[in-house]
């Protein structure tokens, strides 16, 4: 009945108990700032419970009867608040003040020295307080060391989210400027891809907005829990004391770490890898082909790519991007965007005068972090100029290190390449290395392959991939009733695969 009293005593605008409540013609009762603000946002004096409008010349009267209740109610609470915080001993009405540490429950002088708790332990309640206080402070550390964590890892996501709107803007632009070397009847062309990185766009960001999210949550959650903790904690210690096997239990309630998200950032090259040559079956034009793109996702943040992803160059200083677990953080290194498993694929790279470079493959379970890269090379097959010196590396090296004591495999290279020509067949386990413009072979590593290798490229000064012209051949075929067909073929340059016989290199 209570309750039902108190809920008529509520105002049906901000829905808190009346202030200065008015009454208007048809009977309804507002709060009067209510009623003013409401009016504010209507062309009419209208009732904000039945919609009846008052003349202009009839002012709301303030509710008396109405008034005193709702005061009369406000008064009673405080009254009953403060009486529920003086909490005394049911069975002798005394103050709480000792701890009896067997029962874990505070009580009077009188309760003490009876036979309720004959032979039992006591303490103060100062003691007692100190005590489990300390042990609450215990259980919060964690908790706060977890929140600390999920700050951090909000701060890196909310990095990651807006370098998604930085990619997919300048992707964007690129794709745009990318067609609009082509003619009208491309537009269509232009509009899939634009459609295909907003979808991806929005999906890898509502992906990371639902994670933001998720961790706004968790963060709120855990504050408030520290805030109740610590809340229950300055309360006077009676109160505390009666709380304080709920705080205890709150005090225990853990959350999971935040974990890094693999792969968060837009994948740049799957829009922007070969477009040209992807729509030159609708062009008949000749365009320039890159056997390989390079991934940003992977390169080392003062590596600067070209915006076709074909060159590679050491910037002034490093660039703010996310620390995604796909990134070399501190050797100058990039992988190429996609990754073999079988097949036949080669790509030249231009070195140009550069006296510091390493191009090869990588395994895609290579570690990534950190400098000594050395520790990984039997998972790395490449060849290296380093101090005026061609040299080659490998898993075979760490046994070469035992028996020759050497790191490096020495190469002879009778003139120095402006291009290193990379020949991967997957399936037969051969990395083959070659200058394309004198056509001299370098070397040639043989290994069996158990994962994906991605094109590896690590140098301090610039290096380009090789674009090729690739051209159009016509071929006959006879169909069954002596009809000629002409179908279009591509045709690459045609590249010498070498065999290793006796450990020398000779022309296959």
């Amino acid at each position: 009945m209570a309750s039902k009293l108190e809920a008529d005593l509520h105002c049906p605008v901000c829905y808190d108990i009346f202030k200065d409540p008015v009454i208007l013609t048809c009977t309804h009762s507002v709060c009067k700032a209510c009623l003013q603000q409401f009016w504010q946002t209507k062309p009419s004096r209208e009732c904000p419970v039945c919609r009846t409008i008052s003349a202009p010349q009839d002012e709301p009267l303030t509710n008396l009867t109405l008034k005193n209740l709702c005061e009369s109610l406000v008064k009673g609470r405080g009254e009953r608040a403060l009486m529920g915080s003086e909490v005394r001993c049911r069975p002798h009405n005394k103050k709480l003040k000792v701890f009896c540490r067997e029962d874990r429950e505070l009580v009077c002088l009188l309760c003490r020295d009876s036979k309720q708790h004959h032979n039992h332990h006591f303490c103060t309640l100062e003691e007692a307080v100190l005590e489990h206080k300390r042990k609450i402070e215990t259980n919060l550390k964690p908790i706060k060391e977890q929140l600390k964590a999920f700050k951090e890892a909000k701060i890196i996501s909310d990095k990651t989210a807006k370098k998604i709107k930085t990619q997919a803007q300048q992707t964007e632009k690129q794709i745009k400027e990318e067609f609009a070397k082509l003619h009208q009847f491309l537009r269509d062309e232009e509009a899939a891809r634009i459609a295909a990185l907003n979808e991806e766009e929005e999906q890898k960001s509502e992906m990371m907005k639902e994670k933001i999210e998720k961790m706004s949550r968790e963060i709120l959650s855990l504050s408030d829990t520290i805030r109740t903790i610590e809340e229950e904690m300055g309360a006077d210690d009676v109160s505390f004391m009666l709380n304080y096997k709920s705080t205890v239990e709150r005090a225990q309630c853990t959350l999971q770490y935040p974990e890094k998200v693999t792969g968060p950032l837009l994948h740049v090259a799957k829009h922007v890898n070969n477009l040209l040559f992807r729509v030159w079956e609708k062009m008949q034009d000749m365009i320039e082909y890159a056997p390989v793109t390079l991934d940003p996702n992977t390169a080392h943040p003062q590596l600067i790519l070209s915006e076709d992803l074909t060159s590679v160059k050491w910037g002034d200083e490093k660039q703010q991007l996310p620390d995604n677990p796909e990134r070399f953080d501190e050797c100058a290194s990039v992988l190429g965007s996609e990754g073999f498993d079988s097949g036949t694929h080669c790509w030249d790279v231009e070195v140009g005068d550069s006296n510091e470079w390493d191009v090869g493959v990588m395994a895609e379970s290579a570690q990534r972090r950190g400098r000594n890269m050395d520790e990984n090379v039997s998972k790395r097959w490449i060849v290296r100029h380093s101090n005026n010196e061609y040299t080659a590396r490998s898993g075979m090296v760490s046994f070469l290190r035992v028996l020759f004591n050497r790191s490096d495999i020495p190469l002879t290279v009778e003139r120095n390449p402006q291009r290193i020509r990379v020949k991967l067949d997957r399936d037969r386990g051969r990395v083959s290395f070659s200058d394309p413009d004198n056509d001299t072979h370098l070397h040639t590593f043989t290994h069996t392959f158990t994962e994906r290798v991605f094109p590896y490229f690590n140098s301090t000064f610039p290096m380009k991939i090789f674009l090729r012209k690739p051209a159009i051949t016509v071929e006959q075929h006879r169909r069954r009733r002596g009809q000629l067909k002409c179908l279009p073929q591509w045709k690459m340059p045609d590249l010498k695969a070498y065999t290793c016989l006796n450990g020398n290199e000779q022309e296959r």
